[in-house]
């Protein structure tokens, strides 16, 4: 699955829901105070102009190439939800089809929507059921009283996420097989994270997704609009969220530092700094 040549991702379009569920849950995860002292940015940052444009930019999500979910030209209200272990914590992985299913399976049973099976399909990175969904009411974007559920249960050959607590920003992420890694794998499965990850999507955005100092470690530049206040303005937060990867096994660990932030406010639909 490889990039896909276009400047933005609008993903409420795409009604990439379980990404808006696991945002109510952290909805401004890892912000750090003003006060806090600002760390080195890996490379030259982009104007505070661009930064504040792409923030505040309603039809702009990701930079140009970013790695876009095989989904994401699914013409219905749609929602991808990977299978999780008991305590809700990580994404299981499995390499045999029928464990898979079985736990997708017990998954469909216990989730609030169910839905009846349709098909299946796998990739190198995860196995994926698919089932029709009913909602007996409007939810979220959906719109019509059926909707196509994507269920997904990682190959622990290819991505492995046992034991990674998903609340955190930093810290181990998960493994990935040293035979495949390189700096194209460590950038799919970090920009593939993103898609998934504890950020409420409007307030966050990708401005740069670059490799690091080394070939093992690949960051993404964030924006996080903050809000503070109906009479004050908005705080934005640039971060970087750094992977590294061990060559040797294939172990991934995880930086969040906020280099620095400024404030702004959206006046007459147009971005402006605050004095």
């Amino acid at each position: 699955m490889g990039p896909v040549p276009f400047d933005s991702m609008k993903f409420t379009a795409l009604s990439l829901l379980p990404i808006l569920a696991l945002a109510a849950a952290c909805s401004d995860s890892g912000s750090t105070d003003t006060g806090d002292q600002a760390k080195t940015p890996s490379v030259a940052l982009p104007a505070d102009s661009e930064i504040l444009n792409k923030a505040y930019n309603a039809d702009y999500s990701v930079p140009y190439g970013f790695f876009v979910d095989e989904r994401a030209t699914t013409t219905r209200s749609y929602t991808v939800h990977h299978v999780l272990d008991a305590s809700a914590s990580f994404e299981m992985c499995t390499d045999d089809l029928v464990e898979a299913q079985a736990w997708e399976d017990a998954d469909n049973v216990s989730r609030a929507v169910s839905g009846y099976f349709v098909t299946s399909h796998e990739n190198d990175r995860y196995f994926e059921f698919v089932r029709e969904l009913t909602y007996t009411e409007d939810v979220g974007n959906i719109t019509s009283p059926t909707s196509p559920g994507y269920a997904r249960v990682f190959k622990c050959n290819h991505t492995n996420r046992n034991g990674v607590d998903r609340a955190l920003v930093s810290g181990y992420a998960g493994k990935l097989n040293p035979a495949r890694l390189d700096a194209d794998a460590l950038r799919e499965f970090t920009e593939y994270l993103w898609q998934f990850s504890y950020f409420n999507v409007k307030h966050k955005k990708v401005i740069a997704s670059y490799p690091g100092t080394t070939a093992m470690q690949h960051t993404l530049l964030l924006a996080f609009v903050v809000n503070q206040g109906a009479d004050a303005c908005d705080r934005v937060d640039i971060v970087e969220w750094r992977f590294i990867a061990d060559p040797e096994s294939g172990e991934i660990t995880r930086a969040f530092d906020t280099l620095r932030s400024f404030e702004a406010t959206l006046e007459a639909g147009e971005p402006s700094f605050c004095e």
